[in-house]
């Protein structure tokens, strides 16, 4: 569970949560400029609240009241962007590895196996990325995050930079990851169609308000 209540402003903008995310892919909706991205870099520790606290699963993120502040590598949280941000000089396989070391010490994170067979990503271990689909570099992406063992994924527009065909090709193994992991996950997205075809659930982000979708 992931609780928010927060305020956080940027020169004349002003962001507010209060709500709770449970399990599930939740999507993030709203205009351009809203706050979405700032919302989850707001929860992945790339920026500090205003004033407020996030808590996932009991363990406190950020409480500015009491000074409590977790850094981004501690907080078990994964990541994937619009575009991939691979390794471009490491190949498929030690791309993933990587994940391996925001696990922390004592966490069990899914084994290597799991996740290539997840994503069907076996073909592709000794290719570099430059020699990747877009389709096939966000597979990857999804795995090295998985691999770092997270107790919640933040996925910002992951479809947003592939055309219609490799959104096709994605979207069976977005599905996959929610059915068959159980990690919690959210969404950012414009488009309907993912909002229809992944989210159990939607949160709103206008007008700096950010509430649970009805």
């Amino acid at each position: 569970m992931l609780e928010l209540s927060l305020s956080h402003r940027i020169g004349d903008f002003t962001l507010t949560a209060d709500l709770a995310i449970g399990p599930g892919v939740t999507a993030v909706t709203g205009p351009s400029g809203a706050g979405k991205t700032t919302l989850l870099s707001l929860i992945a520790g790339l920026s500090r609240p205003t004033a407020g606290r996030i808590a996932l699963d009991g363990q406190v993120l950020v409480d500015t009241a009491t000074r409590q502040w977790l850094a981004p590598h501690r907080r078990h949280v994964g990541q994937v962007f619009q575009d991939a941000r691979l390794f471009p000089h490491l190949s498929v396989r030690h791309n993933l590895l990587y994940g391996r070391f925001f696990g922390g010490r004592g966490r069990l994170g899914p084994a290597l196996e799991t996740v290539i067979d997840l994503l069907d990503i076996a073909p592709l271990l000794h290719r570099r990325p430059r020699d990747l689909s877009g389709g096939e570099r966000q597979r990857v992406a999804i795995g090295r995050a998985l691999l770092s063992n997270p107790s919640l994924l933040l996925l910002d527009e992951p479809l947003s930079a592939l055309d219609p065909a490799r959104k096709a090709e994605l979207l069976p193994y977005l599905r996959r990851l929610r059915d068959g992991t159980g990690l919690p996950m959210l969404y950012v997205t414009h488009q309907r169609d993912e909002v229809a075809e992944l989210a159990t659930g939607w949160v709103r982000v206008e007008g700096g308000q950010v509430t649970a979708g009805q």
